[in-house]
């Protein structure tokens, strides 16, 4: 089954097709990245099914979506094109969501089109390693887009709206049970009145702590603390360059710098105690002279295995996207290209009731990098200043081709640039402990 998506996104129109198509072979994307646009492109849209009112009693092919999450709202905008009637249940009152600056790469524009222009505040085309006085510099073909998590929620939103579902604020998930039918929901109102609802179809797109998968017999999650800082950048500063610390003492991850803009940025970093993540940031700031000007923060989940997207629950099921399905890149943390990958691939599973060629290959996508994290995991101070000296020029301007969401094609360059890369990182793999722990 092919999604249908709004005409106003990339992969939506047969005309914005044939462009992407064009852009796709000067940029030599991926195939798996060609053919979830081809699939979008050649799906006939469907009407969506307007209907009205609350639902009290079974409505035959409604879908539920609870949690008002980017990959929520993007399967919720999938799903009523396709003809399905859809509800989001959003606990908050407003949809006014908690700031983030993020970093993606241009898939996403790929996916949502010029429904994620809205929240793109910054374009970069460069990244700076450092570790232990080393640095290497990596150039971008394409370049990765700076966004806004409020700003992306609020316009898949609208783009759902638009195709036809319904967003109801103010609505808590308590529990889900099964009866013969399909599923019953209990939500809470603001006035703390419970309500019952009932569908054919749950989808649990409400985060790494998700009440849903709780509530229909998933296991809980492991998850690490994302932390980081909004800086007043130095006037010098290149707004076009993330730059990434390798500091294994302080984190098996990294630090970041991002910038928003030519004046400010998010500093920050992935750690695995919350504790020690303040503690090591605000050193960090300290060390290099930045006066933090707000904090954000988030627990991410950690991928480590796949993660059964769906359930038969009674007379009906229940499906998982985005971070209440861990599908996040264990790499570098990041959440939002997978997530909508995942939305993607639920929507074709319950639009055509057969398994999804989009969640085959976001599983092989995700199994690769959780195989570089494991290495990485383990790497010492000696690792990562070998890694970096080993990033020869013709090395990085292979790898400036690819995105982080094209793991085989940059594990496949390296092997054929700097095969030495690969036994350094084979290394990692060997070493005693080489699970990410999370806290």
């Amino acid at each position: 089954m092919r999604i249908p998506l709004p005409r106003c996104w990339s992969i939506g129109a047969a005309g914005a097709g044939r462009q992407n198509r064009a852009n796709d072979s000067a940029l030599r994307q991926s195939a798996a990245t060609k053919e979830s646009s081809r699939r979008g492109q050649n799906l006939l849209k469907r009407n969506s099914d307007k209907g009205s009112g609350a639902t009290v009693s079974m409505n035959r092919g409604e879908v539920a979506i609870v949690g008002g999450s980017a990959a929520g709202l993007f399967t919720a905008a999938l799903l009523a094109r396709g003809g399905r009637r859809v509800r989001v249940l959003e606990a908050s009152e407003r949809l006014d969501p908690e700031p983030r600056t993020l970093i993606v790469t241009r898939r996403m524009h790929d996916l949502l089109g010029a429904a994620g222009e809205a929240s793109v505040v910054n374009e970069i085309r460069r990244f700076e390693l450092f570790t232990d006085g080393r640095s290497a510099e990596i150039p971008l073909a394409r370049p990765d887009l700076i966004i806004e998590r409020a700003r992306l929620i609020r316009s898949l939103a609208g783009e759902a709206q638009r195709a036809g579902a319904r967003i109801e604020l103010g609505r808590r998930f308590l529990q889900l049970e099964p009866n013969g039918r399909g599923v019953a929901l209990s939500v809470e109102r603001p006035d703390a009145a419970r309500e019952e609802l009932h569908s054919e179809t749950v989808v649990g797109a409400d985060g790494a702590a998700s009440r849903v998968a709780h509530s229909a017999g998933w296991p809980g999650q492991e998850t690490v603390p994302l932390l980081q800082a909004i800086v007043a950048l130095p006037h010098d500063y290149p707004p076009n360059t993330v730059r990434v610390w390798f500091a294994p003492a302080d984190t098996p991850y990294f630090y970041w710098l991002i910038p928003e803009s030519p004046e400010r940025g998010a500093l920050g970093l992935i750690a695995e105690d919350s504790q020690e993540a303040r503690k090591c940031l605000d050193h960090f700031l300290s060390k290099r002279g930045f006066t933090p000007l707000a904090f954000q923060g988030a627990r991410i989940p950690v991928y480590r295995r796949w993660v059964p997207v769906r359930k038969q629950v009674g007379g009906g099921e229940v499906y998982l996207v985005g971070d209440a399905a861990a599908q996040v890149k264990v790499t570098t943390v990041g959440g939002i290209v997978t997530g909508f990958r995942g939305a993607l691939g639920v929507a074709e599973a319950i639009l055509s009731g057969t398994p999804s060629r989009e969640l085959r290959r976001l599983r092989r996508e995700l199994a690769l990098h959780w195989l570089i994290r494991k290495s990485l995991h383990r790497f010492q101070q000696a690792d990562y200043s070998r890694m970096v000296d080993l990033l020869s020029a013709a090395l990085r301007r292979s790898l400036s081709e690819y995105t982080r969401d094209e793991a085989s094609r940059i594990l496949w360059r390296i092997a054929v640039r700097q095969p030495r890369l690969l036994l350094l990182g084979l290394r990692g793999l060997l070493m005693k402990e080489s699970c990410p722990r999370a806290g």
